[in-house]
C-alpha cells in the first residue's frame, strides 16, 4: 500500500530520502485537495457574478468597479498571513509543534487586530470611492453599498484566510478544501435568500458572502484549535511558553516577511485601480465585460494557486528540516505540473470562451466583448502559471522582496504601461493583450529565479 501523506511527511521532517515518485505523490496529496478548494471559490465567484448578472448589466458593473480595491483590502489579509504561516511551515518541517503553535496564536491576534483597521478605512472611504474611480450615477449607489458591506466583514475573511493558511502550513489541506467548497454552497444559498428572497441586490451578495465567510472562518478555528495535531493539542508533558524576545522575534519575522508583500499588494492592486480608472471610460459593457471575463478566467488558473499552496508547504517544510535538495526539486515539480495543467484548461478556455462567459450574462455584447478578451489572455496562460507557482516557492522559502518588486515592475511598467498605449486603438481588448504580455515576461523571469539558489537563502529559524 503506497504511504500517505502524513506518513511522506514525517519522512519530509525526518531527513528519510523521498523517491521521485514519493515526491510526486507527496505534491498531488497536497495539490489536489487545494486545485478543489480553488475551484470552489472560482465557482463561489461565479455564483456571485451569475446572480448579480441576471439583476443587470448596471448592478454587474457596480460590483466590478469597486472589486479591484477590495482585492487590495483582501490581499492585506493574505499578506498579514503569510508573516506568520511561512514560520509555522518552517518549525513544523523542523518537528517544533510547541514553537508552531506559539507562532500561530501570536498571528491570529495580531492579523485580526490589523485587519479591524482596514475595516475602518474601507467603511470610512465606502461612499466616496466609485466616485474616485469614474462610476457613473447609474451605479455609485450599489457600488458604494457593496464595498460598505465587504468592509464590515473584513476580520471574518482575514479569520478564514489565516486559519487556512495556517493548516496548509502544517501540511493539512483536507480540511481547508472541505471548508472551501461547503463555503461555496452555503454562500449560493445565501446570495439566493438575500439577493432575490429578501430582494437586497446587489447588497445581497455582498451580505451573502460575507456570512458564508464567517461561517467558514469560526468552524476553522474551531478544528485547528480542537483537532489539528500541529498547532491545536498540547502534547503530553509539553511545556507551552513563550518570552517576551522571542514573541518579538517572531512578529519581527512576520513583519520581514510581509512588508514586501503590502508594498507588493499596493502596487500590484494599484495597478488593477488603474486599470479600472482606464477601462471605465470606455462604458458600462466594457466594465462588465472585463470583471466578468475575469472571473472567467478562473477556472484557467485554479490548478496553479492549487499547486502555490502545495509548493508553499513543500518548500516551507522542505527548509525548516534543512533539506535545501528537496525544496529545489519540490519547485521543479509544483512549477511544471501547475503551468501543464493551466495550458490544458486554456486549450479548453479558448474553445469555449462564448460559453463561459454565457454562464455569467444574458447580455450579448458582454459575452462577446469577454470571450474575446478571454482568447487573447489564453495564450499567456502557460507562462502565468509558472509565475504563480514559483511565487508560492518563493514565499515558502521567506523571500517575499523579489517576486514584490518583479511584480510591481511588470504590472506598472508592461501592463499598464502598454495599456495606455493599445486601449485608444483596440479598446478593452488593447488592455487584455498587455496582461498578456506582462504575465509571458512575469512568468519566464520568475523561472530564472527559481533556476538559481538566491531564493532559499533566508533564514528563519529562532
Amino acid at each position: 500500500m503506497a504511504p500517505g501523506k502524513d506518513i511522506l511527511l514525517a519522512r519530509l521532517r525526518s531527513g528519510d530520502a523521498l523517491s521521485g515518485i514519493e515526491r510526486l505523490r507527496l505534491t498531488f496529496l497536497l495539490a489536489l485537495p487545494a486545485i478543489l478548494a480553488q475551484l470552489s471559490m472560482c465557482l463561489l465567484s461565479y455564483i456571485d457574478s451569475a446572480m448579480v448578472g441576471r439583476l443587470g448589466s448596471a448592478q454587474a458593473a457596480a460590483v466590478g468597479l469597486v472589486s479591484t480595491t477590495a482585492w487590495i483590502f483582501g490581499s492585506f489579509c493574505y499578506a498579514n498571513s503569510s508573516g506568520f504561516t511561512v514560520q509555522i511551515a518552517h518549525r513544523c518541517g523542523a518537528g517544533d509543534r510547541a514553537g508552531a503553535r506559539r507562532v500561530f496564536l501570536q498571528g491570529l491576534g495580531t492579523t485580526l487586530a490589523v485587519s479591524a483597521g482596514f475595516a475602518a478605512l474601507g467603511i470610512a472611504i465606502s461612499s466616496r470611492l466609485p466616485v474616485w474611480l469614474g462610476g457613473g450615477p447609474d451605479i455609485i449607489a450599489d457600488a458604494s453599498d457593496y464595498f460598505r458591506i465587504y468592509s464590515l466583514f473584513l476580520p471574518s475573511f482575514q479569520l478564514a484566510v489565516y486559519c487556512e493558511s495556517a493548516l496548509i502550513a502544517s501540511g493539512n489541506i483536507k480540511i481547508p478544501s472541505i471548508t472551501s467548497i461547503a463555503m461555496c454552497v452555503a454562500d449560493a444559498a445565501f446570495n439566493y435568500i438575500f439577493i432575490f428572497l429578501c430582494a437586497w441586490g446587489v447588497r445581497g451578495a455582498a451580505v451573502g458572502t460575507a456570512l458564508a465567510t464567517l461561517l467558514a472562518g469560526l468552524f476553522l478555528l474551531f478544528y485547528l484549535r480542537r483537532f489539528s495535531n500541529e498547532l491545536g493539542r498540547r502534547a503530553s508533558g509539553e511545556v507551552d511558553h513563550q518570552s517576551l524576545s522571542s514573541s518579538k522575534q517572531v512578529l519581527s519575522k512576520a513583519i520581514g516577511i510581509a512588508w514586501p508583500l503590502w508594498i507588493q499588494n499596493l502596487a500590484v492592486r494599484g495597478a488593477y485601480i488603474a486599470a479600472t480608472v482606464i477601462i471605465a471610460p470606455l462604458g458600462t459593457i466594457a466594465i462588465a465585460a472585463n470583471s466578468f471575463a475575469i472571473i472567467a478566467e478562473g477556472f484557467c488558473y485554479l490548478p496553479g494557486y492549487g499547486m502555490q499552496d502545495a509548493a508553499t508547504t513543500l518548500v516551507g517544510q522542505s527548509l525548516g528540516a534543512g533539506r535545501k535538495d528537496l525544496a529545489r526539486r519540490f519547485a521543479g515539480i509544483t512549477i511544471l505540473s501547475g503551468s501543464s495543467m493551466m495550458f490544458v484548461l486554456a486549450v479548453l478556455m479558448w474553445i469555449f470562451a462564448p460559453q463561459l462567459m454565457g454562464m455569467l450574462t444574458p447580455d450579448a455584447e458582454v459575452v462577446s466583448l469577454g470571450a474575446r478578451c478571454l482568447r487573447i489572455e489564453a495564450w499567456a496562460e502557460f507562462f502565468f502559471g509558472v509565475g504563480i507557482v514559483a511565487n508560492g516557492c518563493c514565499v515558502g522559502a521567506g523571500d517575499t522582496l523579489f517576486p514584490s518588486i518583479l511584480n510591481l515592475l511588470s504590472m506598472w511598467v508592461i501592463r499598464i504601461g502598454v495599456a495606455l498605449l493599445l486601449i485608444p486603438r483596440f479598446g478593452l481588448e488593447g488592455y487584455w493583450y498587455a496582461m498578456a504580455a506582462e504575465l509571458t515576461a512575469k512568468g519566464i523571469v520568475f523561472a530564472a529565479r527559481i533556476r538559481g539558489t538566491r531564493w532559499m537563502r533566508k533564514n528563519l529559524a529562532i
